[in-house]
Protein backbone atom coordinates (compact mmCIF):
# COMPACT_ATOMS: atom_id res chain seq x y z
CA UNK A 1 0.00 0.00 0.00
CA UNK A 2 1.39 3.42 -0.59
CA UNK A 3 1.96 5.69 1.20
CA UNK A 4 0.51 9.30 1.12
CA UNK A 5 2.36 11.80 -1.21
CA UNK A 6 1.93 14.63 1.80
CA UNK A 7 3.74 12.31 3.99
CA UNK A 8 6.39 11.64 1.36
CA UNK A 9 7.52 14.88 0.57
CA UNK A 10 7.44 16.54 4.18
CA UNK A 11 9.63 13.59 5.26
CA UNK A 12 12.08 14.40 2.61
CA UNK A 13 11.52 18.41 3.96
CA UNK A 14 12.97 17.44 7.68
CA UNK A 15 16.57 17.08 8.48
CA UNK A 16 16.60 13.07 8.62
CA UNK A 17 15.00 12.92 4.99
CA UNK A 18 17.31 15.57 3.72
CA UNK A 19 20.24 12.87 5.61
CA UNK A 20 19.13 9.84 3.82
CA UNK A 21 18.50 11.34 0.34
CA UNK A 22 22.18 11.74 0.61
CA UNK A 23 22.91 9.06 1.83
CA UNK A 24 21.06 6.68 -0.78
CA UNK A 25 21.41 9.52 -3.30
CA UNK A 26 25.67 8.49 -2.98
CA UNK A 27 25.44 5.07 -4.52
CA UNK A 28 22.84 6.04 -7.24
CA UNK A 29 25.52 8.61 -8.61
CA UNK A 30 28.22 5.62 -8.41
CA UNK A 31 26.42 4.12 -10.61
CA UNK A 32 24.69 6.85 -13.01
CA UNK A 33 27.78 9.74 -12.57
CA UNK A 34 25.76 11.83 -15.25
CA UNK A 35 22.87 11.28 -17.63
CA UNK A 36 23.67 13.74 -20.59
CA UNK A 37 20.93 13.32 -23.09
CA UNK A 38 19.29 10.82 -21.24
CA UNK A 39 15.43 10.26 -21.00
CA UNK A 40 15.03 9.00 -17.37
CA UNK A 41 11.47 8.41 -15.90
CA UNK A 42 11.28 8.24 -12.05
CA UNK A 43 8.30 5.99 -10.59
CA UNK A 44 7.08 5.90 -6.96
CA UNK A 45 8.19 8.89 -5.40
CA UNK A 46 12.02 9.14 -7.16
CA UNK A 47 11.98 13.20 -6.93
CA UNK A 48 14.42 13.54 -4.00
CA UNK A 49 16.97 11.30 -6.21
CA UNK A 50 15.91 12.50 -9.53
CA UNK A 51 17.19 16.00 -8.48
CA UNK A 52 21.13 15.57 -9.63
CA UNK A 53 20.07 14.86 -13.03
CA UNK A 54 17.76 17.78 -13.95
CA UNK A 55 20.27 19.91 -15.80
CA UNK A 56 21.88 16.94 -18.24
CA UNK A 57 19.07 15.02 -18.47
CA UNK A 58 17.16 15.55 -21.90
CA UNK A 59 13.69 15.06 -19.77
CA UNK A 60 12.82 14.35 -16.40
CA UNK A 61 9.73 12.43 -15.74
CA UNK A 62 8.21 11.84 -12.21
CA UNK A 63 5.40 9.48 -12.34
CA UNK A 64 3.47 8.95 -8.97
CA UNK A 65 0.80 6.27 -8.57
CA UNK A 66 -2.71 7.14 -8.28
CA UNK A 67 -3.14 6.04 -4.95
CA UNK A 68 -0.15 7.40 -3.47
CA UNK A 69 -1.02 11.21 -4.98
CA UNK A 70 0.89 13.35 -6.97
CA UNK A 71 2.55 17.13 -6.53
CA UNK A 72 4.72 19.39 -8.87
CA UNK A 73 7.80 18.16 -8.91
CA UNK A 74 10.14 20.16 -9.48
CA UNK A 75 9.42 22.73 -7.11
CA UNK A 76 12.17 25.22 -9.08
CA UNK A 77 10.54 25.03 -12.87
CA UNK A 78 7.69 23.99 -14.14
CA UNK A 79 6.17 20.49 -13.16
CA UNK A 80 7.45 17.69 -14.65
CA UNK A 81 4.78 15.28 -12.68
CA UNK A 82 2.14 13.33 -13.84
CA UNK A 83 -0.43 10.91 -11.94
CA UNK A 84 -0.45 7.38 -13.43
CA UNK A 85 -1.82 3.75 -12.41
CA UNK A 86 1.95 1.89 -11.81
CA UNK A 87 1.35 -1.37 -14.19
CA UNK A 88 -0.64 1.29 -17.08
CA UNK A 89 2.13 3.72 -17.32
CA UNK A 90 1.24 6.33 -19.98
CA UNK A 91 4.05 6.42 -22.79
CA UNK A 92 5.21 4.48 -25.41
CA UNK A 93 7.17 2.08 -26.34
CA UNK A 94 10.99 2.89 -25.82
CA UNK A 95 10.49 6.10 -24.73
CA UNK A 96 12.85 5.99 -22.04
CA UNK A 97 17.08 5.22 -21.78
CA UNK A 98 17.10 5.39 -17.54
CA UNK A 99 13.91 4.68 -15.13
CA UNK A 100 14.37 5.14 -11.21
CA UNK A 101 12.13 2.94 -9.07
CA UNK A 102 11.80 4.55 -5.41
CA UNK A 103 8.99 3.40 -2.95
CA UNK A 104 7.60 1.35 -5.77
CA UNK A 105 8.38 -1.85 -5.74
CA UNK A 106 8.11 -1.93 -1.62
CA UNK A 107 4.58 -0.55 -1.87
CA UNK A 108 3.02 -1.64 -5.11
CA UNK A 109 0.77 -4.90 -5.14
CA UNK A 110 1.67 -6.29 -8.35
CA UNK A 111 5.87 -5.62 -8.46
CA UNK A 112 6.13 -7.86 -11.89
CA UNK A 113 3.66 -5.99 -13.94
CA UNK A 114 5.61 -2.57 -12.61
CA UNK A 115 8.95 -4.10 -13.64
CA UNK A 116 7.22 -5.38 -17.09
CA UNK A 117 5.68 -2.01 -17.97
CA UNK A 118 9.44 -0.33 -16.79
CA UNK A 119 10.51 -3.24 -19.83
CA UNK A 120 8.41 -1.74 -22.20
CA UNK A 121 9.57 1.74 -21.70
CA UNK A 122 13.26 1.21 -21.73
CA UNK A 123 14.58 1.29 -24.55
CA UNK A 124 16.95 -1.86 -25.57
CA UNK A 125 20.41 -2.05 -23.35
CA UNK A 126 18.74 0.63 -20.98
CA UNK A 127 18.58 0.43 -17.35
CA UNK A 128 16.51 0.88 -14.08
CA UNK A 129 17.31 1.61 -10.89
CA UNK A 130 15.40 -0.43 -7.73
CA UNK A 131 15.74 1.36 -4.42
CA UNK A 132 14.01 -1.15 -1.90
CA UNK A 133 14.14 -1.79 1.84
CA UNK A 134 16.84 -4.57 2.57
CA UNK A 135 14.77 -7.38 4.91
CA UNK A 136 17.86 -7.81 7.13
CA UNK A 137 18.97 -4.14 7.59
CA UNK A 138 16.58 -2.48 10.71
CA UNK A 139 15.32 0.49 8.72
CA UNK A 140 12.77 -1.86 7.50
CA UNK A 141 11.95 -2.35 10.96
CA UNK A 142 11.47 1.20 12.09
CA UNK A 143 8.90 3.90 10.93
CA UNK A 144 10.41 6.33 11.23
CA UNK A 145 11.17 6.70 7.35
CA UNK A 146 9.06 5.19 4.29
CA UNK A 147 11.03 2.57 4.28
CA UNK A 148 9.62 1.01 7.04
CA UNK A 149 6.18 0.09 5.92
CA UNK A 150 5.57 -2.10 2.24
CA UNK A 151 7.50 -4.52 1.19
CA UNK A 152 11.07 -5.29 2.07
CA UNK A 153 13.29 -7.96 0.40
CA UNK A 154 16.36 -9.91 0.57
CA UNK A 155 19.37 -9.21 -1.94
CA UNK A 156 18.46 -12.74 -3.63
CA UNK A 157 14.86 -11.76 -3.86
CA UNK A 158 15.46 -8.86 -5.56
CA UNK A 159 17.41 -10.11 -7.90
CA UNK A 160 15.00 -12.77 -8.87
CA UNK A 161 12.75 -10.67 -9.31
CA UNK A 162 13.85 -8.55 -11.91
CA UNK A 163 15.76 -11.83 -14.07
CA UNK A 164 12.00 -13.02 -13.83
CA UNK A 165 11.17 -9.93 -15.74
CA UNK A 166 13.79 -9.83 -17.99
CA UNK A 167 16.29 -7.84 -16.71
CA UNK A 168 19.97 -8.06 -15.78
CA UNK A 169 21.98 -7.01 -12.63
CA UNK A 170 24.63 -5.46 -13.46
CA UNK A 171 25.47 -3.86 -10.11
CA UNK A 172 24.39 -4.12 -6.38
CA UNK A 173 24.85 -1.64 -3.29
CA UNK A 174 23.58 -0.84 0.28
CA UNK A 175 22.90 1.86 2.28
CA UNK A 176 21.71 2.93 5.47
CA UNK A 177 24.44 1.61 8.21
CA UNK A 178 23.65 3.88 10.60
CA UNK A 179 20.97 2.87 12.98
CA UNK A 180 17.30 4.34 12.56
CA UNK A 181 17.56 7.31 15.26
CA UNK A 182 16.65 11.17 15.49
CA UNK A 183 19.55 11.52 17.82
CA UNK A 184 21.83 13.87 16.75
CA UNK A 185 24.79 12.10 17.67
CA UNK A 186 23.83 9.84 15.53
CA UNK A 187 23.13 12.36 13.01
CA UNK A 188 26.44 13.55 13.53
CA UNK A 189 28.42 10.17 12.42
CA UNK A 190 25.84 8.91 9.96
CA UNK A 191 28.63 9.39 7.51
CA UNK A 192 31.17 7.25 9.62
CA UNK A 193 28.43 4.79 9.86
CA UNK A 194 28.44 4.16 6.38
CA UNK A 195 31.72 3.88 5.87
CA UNK A 196 32.45 1.27 8.76
CA UNK A 197 29.03 -0.54 7.34
CA UNK A 198 30.48 -1.08 3.94
CA UNK A 199 33.59 -2.13 5.14
CA UNK A 200 32.33 -4.69 8.14
CA UNK A 201 28.66 -5.71 7.43
CA UNK A 202 27.89 -4.70 4.03
CA UNK A 203 25.11 -7.22 3.80
CA UNK A 204 23.11 -5.36 6.74
CA UNK A 205 22.40 -2.06 5.18
CA UNK A 206 19.00 -0.59 6.04
CA UNK A 207 18.48 -0.22 1.94
CA UNK A 208 19.27 -1.94 -1.58
CA UNK A 209 20.16 -0.46 -4.28
CA UNK A 210 20.14 -2.53 -7.67
CA UNK A 211 20.89 -1.50 -11.22
CA UNK A 212 19.38 -3.88 -13.99
CA UNK A 213 19.33 -3.57 -17.81
CA UNK A 214 17.10 -4.62 -20.18
CA UNK A 215 17.61 -7.82 -21.97
CA UNK A 216 16.44 -8.26 -25.30
CA UNK A 217 16.61 -11.61 -26.33
CA UNK A 218 17.51 -12.74 -30.07
CA UNK A 219 17.20 -16.47 -31.60
CA UNK A 220 19.43 -18.13 -32.70
CA UNK A 221 20.08 -21.78 -34.28
CA UNK A 222 21.17 -24.41 -31.41
CA UNK A 223 24.37 -25.42 -32.91
CA UNK A 224 25.39 -21.23 -33.52
CA UNK A 225 25.61 -21.68 -37.23
CA UNK A 226 23.56 -20.36 -39.81
CA UNK A 227 20.50 -22.97 -40.88
CA UNK A 228 20.18 -23.88 -44.16
CA UNK A 229 16.63 -24.64 -46.00
CA UNK A 230 16.81 -27.53 -48.54
CA UNK A 231 14.36 -26.99 -51.26
CA UNK A 232 13.46 -30.00 -53.42
CA UNK A 233 12.17 -29.43 -56.47
CA UNK A 234 11.62 -31.51 -59.78
CA UNK A 235 14.28 -31.83 -62.08
CA UNK A 236 13.45 -32.39 -66.16
CA UNK A 237 15.76 -35.32 -67.45
CA UNK A 238 15.76 -36.24 -71.58
CA UNK A 239 16.13 -39.52 -72.34
CA UNK A 240 19.15 -40.69 -73.15
CA UNK A 241 21.10 -38.67 -70.92
CA UNK A 242 23.58 -39.95 -68.53
CA UNK A 243 23.10 -38.89 -64.78
CA UNK A 244 25.18 -41.22 -63.10
CA UNK A 245 22.28 -42.17 -61.08
CA UNK A 246 21.43 -46.23 -60.45
CA UNK A 247 18.61 -47.45 -62.12
CA UNK A 248 15.33 -47.68 -59.76
CA UNK A 249 11.78 -49.56 -60.39
CA UNK A 250 9.62 -47.86 -62.61
CA UNK A 251 7.04 -45.93 -60.41
CA UNK A 252 3.64 -46.55 -61.36
CA UNK A 253 1.26 -43.32 -60.71
CA UNK A 254 -1.29 -40.59 -63.23
CA UNK A 255 2.33 -39.58 -64.60
CA UNK A 256 5.46 -41.71 -64.99
CA UNK A 257 8.58 -39.17 -64.16
CA UNK A 258 11.48 -41.49 -64.35
CA UNK A 259 11.54 -45.31 -65.30
CA UNK A 260 14.42 -47.80 -66.25
CA UNK A 261 12.21 -48.46 -69.42
CA UNK A 262 10.24 -46.14 -71.86
CA UNK A 263 7.16 -47.71 -72.64
CA UNK A 264 6.86 -47.42 -77.31
CA UNK A 265 4.64 -44.75 -77.99
CA UNK A 266 5.95 -42.35 -75.37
Amino acid sequence: MYLDVVHLRAFYDLPLGRLLRSLIGAPIREMWPELNGQRLLGVGYAGPFMRPYLESAERAIAAMPAPQGAVSWPRERDSACTLVEDASLPFPDISFDRIMLVHALDHCSEPEAVLKEAWRLLSPGGRLIAVVPNRRGLWAQSELSPFGYGRPYSSGQLKDLLKSCEFNVVDDKEALFMPPSKARTILRAARTWEGIGRRIWPVFGGVLVVEAEKVVFQSLPADGKKSRLRVLRPVFIPEGVATGLKPVRAVRSQKTILSREVPEGS
